[in-house]
């Protein structure tokens, strides 16, 4: 390996590293900018979580888990900091591996994102429920289910179109 080849190598794993950090302070700022409901208040910082996996690919493990692990310790919910780790970092991470395959110009691409999109936020609702029924029980999980579906939607609704304009912005 030359010199050269080195150099970018670290340039490369440096920009990577600044992306992390930027899109991680963007997932605690989505996080914190709660939008009220019905059911409680929904946050952005899923959209930005699959914004991330389009545009930094499986890195945006880290900046899931620690952008929305940071939002739950600022909000006061120190019990959620592990689990949301794991589950925003795991959200992230599927949702990269799938839309790496979403490069293609035509409706496949889309689909493939919308599959990605659906799968991550699938990984939350489930996980959340998942904790939530082992540390308070069942009955209980199930009360925010629906919230949690809410901001998938809402994730989702956000992503989709970004994800385009990335796209068609790194075609041009």
């Amino acid at each position: 390996m030359s010199d050269n080849s080195g150099k970018t190598r670290s340039a490369s794993n440096l920009r990577l590293i600044a992306e992390c950090g930027i899109l991680a302070a963007l997932v605690f700022i989505g996080t914190e900018l709660r939008i009220p409901t019905a059911l409680g208040f929904i946050n952005l910082g899923d959209g930005v979580i699959l914004i991330a996996s389009y545009f930094i690919g499986p890195a945006a493990f880290f900046s899931g888990a620690i952008g929305s692990a940071l939002g739950d310790l600022i909000a006061g919910y120190p019990v959620y900091i592990a689990p949301t780790f794991v589950i925003k970092g795991v959200m992230g991470l599927v949702a990269a591996l799938i839309m790496s395959k979403s490069h293609a110009k035509n409706i496949a691409g889309f689909i493939v994102r919308l599959i990605a999109c659906i799968l991550a936020e699938l990984i939350m609702v489930g996980g959340y429920f998942a904790f939530e029924a082992f540390m308070y029980g069942k009955e209980a999980a199930l009360g925010s289910v629906a919230f949690n579906f809410i901001q998938a939607g809402a994730a989702i609704v956000i992503a989709l179109p970004l994800t385009y304009a990335i796209r068609v912005k790194r075609q041009k």
